[in-house]
């Protein structure tokens, strides 16, 4: 990924930013509202819902008929075009978290169909549990690698870390074939003989425990009641402004009994709810909307197209200045030439344009921040970046117009768009002026993967995945090296801040205690450090894990350290789980991903993304997560 965002902070006068504001607050984001709302009750939503997607044009028809609508016409174009892209964003994001919980749901409920404890397997199966043993075995011993053969059957308790990784890492690709296996086959016995062997860990065990497995069970349906909670309370509703809703409910709360708790916790959930106080951004899809200029102090401004009478002042940090120059020079460069250069090499690719929350009294539009987000793609800074972006593009125009020559029937406006194409194709050829720089060229067989832990909040290795072999390992300690008190202080800071707010919530004070930036400075060192470690290797990529199985990966390392500290007893470990979580809190690995996803980006080094394995050493679960990335690369390919 060779895209970036850089932001600055936009100041213009007090009608402008009043104008805008109720552009946005009165208009816009009442348009957005109610598209939400009609496809919420469109006929075909459920259906939509299961492809997990939109159909392309659904969103602007919804949308047309509403321009002429008295509660939203005097808008803009851009402003409705805006719209249409914010639903379309919105339902994208909206529909691929529903498909992730929607499998998940799927995977629960498909596993408590298989759990049963030992009485019900004979009472399905017709058969004894020495008979189901028995075929378990017998299934054991047919998909076991023959590496494994002569492992004992019965569960014993591990000495060793490494074998333990290693034999975890062989029973999870033993479950999948065994869940294969249980759906591919109708006999009564091997089915229950599968579902044995996976609720046991793909082992034999001697005797179940009734009362431990009731537990498992319920836990289980517990997971499943929240994940259909969340599948059906999870459509986006929009943002309500006026707070029109929590008035309404509190006044029916205050007036009326409710009919059973059920309605009691939704309107609690609704009056604990913060509405949102800000109207939803404006996007600009097009780096020719965003236009930018100086005025007679030299400052350099911005307008949009749509809105070219409100004129913005840019307030950026100097570290990021230079990108807004560029925008400028880009478009300055283009005018010169009369229109000779393309757009398509321009360095700005889009904008959004959004307000950020205030603190104090006044009018919302005196009180509130405007700050513009831009996408630039870091590879249009230099020349031969440049050149690596007009090679790609050109190869694709020329593949599309010589598919549409091809054809013989064209069409009056298929004719005229191959024509605009070719133009593109010309002036595409014409380059800018940019700095020298060499492109970074790493080897695409040698990754960097990055395992996230709660102890160790990073740990890297690097891997040739041609070889399986591993160049290097770096641990959050060696990566930090005298850095790493920093650390350490911030998780004194943090302990300490969480005693506060644990004190203030007892007396019913104020908890919104504030930290310090010690966090965000340790995650650009660890960022800083594993991207040099990269370059020093020439790792053609790094992988990092997805932040969605994080709940998981922590909880069973927790698991894990309680079960080694305090073999044997289980509420032990469970005391000692929950103490383990206070002293060592968790890390903010979305900053942490979002500071290594940046620094690489500068330097040109591919990010890629992969499933961390739940067990395992740090290390060998950055070993794997490389690995796997790799794999997951030649299948696409091929």
């Amino acid at each position: 990924m060779s895209q970036s965002t850089v932001q600055c902070r936009l100041i213009a006068s007090t009608s402008t930013r009043q104008q805008l504001w109720k552009l946005m607050a009165q208009l816009n984001t009442p348009l957005i509202n109610e598209i939400l709302q009609q496809l919420n009750k469109h006929p075909d939503f459920e259906k939509w819902r299961k492809n997990g997607k939109l159909p392309s044009t659904v969103v602007s028809q919804l949308c047309h008929p509403l321009k002429t609508d008295l509660r939203f016409v005097g808008q803009p174009s851009r402003l409705y075009t805006s719209a249409i892209h914010v639903v379309d964003y919105i339902y994208k994001s909206w529909l691929a978290i529903h498909k992730r919980l929607q499998q998940q749901l799927d995977g629960k409920i498909r596993w408590l169909e298989m759990l049963n404890s030992d009485a019900e397997l004979v009472e399905t199966s017709f058969c004894s549990l020495e008979e189901i043993r028995t075929k378990a075995a017998d299934i054991l011993a047919m998909t076991t690698p023959e590496s494994d053969a002569n492992a004992p059957l019965i569960e014993r308790r591990k000495t060793k870390k490494s074998k333990k990784s290693s034999t975890s890492n062989s029973d999870r690709g033993l479950s999948h074939k065994l869940f294969d296996a249980y759906q591919n086959t109708e006999d009564r016995l091997r089915r229950s003989a599968i579902s044995y062997l996976l609720k046991n860990g793909c082992k034999l065990k001697d005797k179940e425990d009734p009362e431990q497995f009731a537990k498992r069970r319920r836990k289980l349906e517990i997971q499943i009641q929240r994940l259909t909670e969340k599948l059906t309370s999870r459509i986006p509703k929009g943002r309500d402004l006026a707070n029109a809703k929590w008035l309404e409910t509190l006044f029916t709360a205050t007036t009326t009994v409710p009919e059973d708790n059920a309605e009691a916790k939704r309107w609690q959930d609704i009056l604990l709810t913060r509405s949102s106080l800000l109207p939803f951004p404006l996007v600009f899809e097009t780096n020719e909307d965003l236009v930018w200029s100086t005025n007679e102090k030299g400052r350099l401004c911005v307008h949009f197209n749509g809105l070219s009478d409100l004129t913005f002042e840019v307030y950026c940090d100097s570290r990021q200045l230079h990108w807004f120059k560029r925008f400028l020079e880009d478009q300055q460069t283009k005018r010169k030439s009369k229109n000779q250069h393309s757009s398509g090499l321009f360095t700005l690719r889009n904008g959004r344009l959004a307000w950020l929350e205030g603190k104090g009294k006044g009018e919302p539009w005196e009180l509130h921040h405007l700050t513009l987000y831009c996408c630039v793609d870091t590879r249009l800074w230099t020349t031969e970046g440049t050149e690596q972006v007009r090679q790609e593009k050109t190869n694709e125009i020329t593949k599309f117009i010589t598919k549409m020559k091809e054809k013989t029937d064209l069409s009056v406006t298929q004719q005229a768009f191959v024509q605009r194409k070719q133009s593109t194709l010309t002036r595409i050829n014409n380059s800018f002026e940019r700095p020298n720089k060499p492109v970074y060229q790493g080897q695409s067989n040698i990754l960097v993967g990055v395992s996230l832990g709660l102890e160790k909040p990073a740990t890297v290795a690097v891997v040739d995945a041609l070889t399986n072999k591993v160049l290097a390992c770096r641990s959050t300690r060696q990566l930090l090296n005298e850095n790493y008190e920093l650390l350490n202080r911030q998780r004194r800071q943090q302990q300490s801040l969480s005693h506060e707010r644990h004190k203030a919530q007892k007396s019913f004070s104020p908890n919104q205690l504030g930290a310090s930036e010690l966090g965000q400075y340790v995650d650009r060192l660890l960022a800083k450090e594993i991207v040099a470690i990269a370059q020093s290797y020439f790792a053609g990529s790094i992988v990092l894990p997805k932040l969605g199985d994080m709940r998981e990966i922590i909880q069973c390392e927790i698991q894990a350290i309680a079960e080694a500290k305090c073999p044997g007893s289980k509420e032990i470990q469970k005391n000692y789980a929950k103490q383990y979580r206070v002293n060592v809190h968790q890390w903010s690995y979305g900053r942490l991903l979002q500071n290594i996803q940046s620094k690489a980006t500068q330097m040109g080094i591919v990010i890629e993304e992969g499933k961390q394995p739940v067990r395992g050493s740090p290390q060998d679960k950055a070993q794997e997560l490389a690995l796997s990335a790799y794999k997951l690369r030649l299948a696409r390919q091929s």
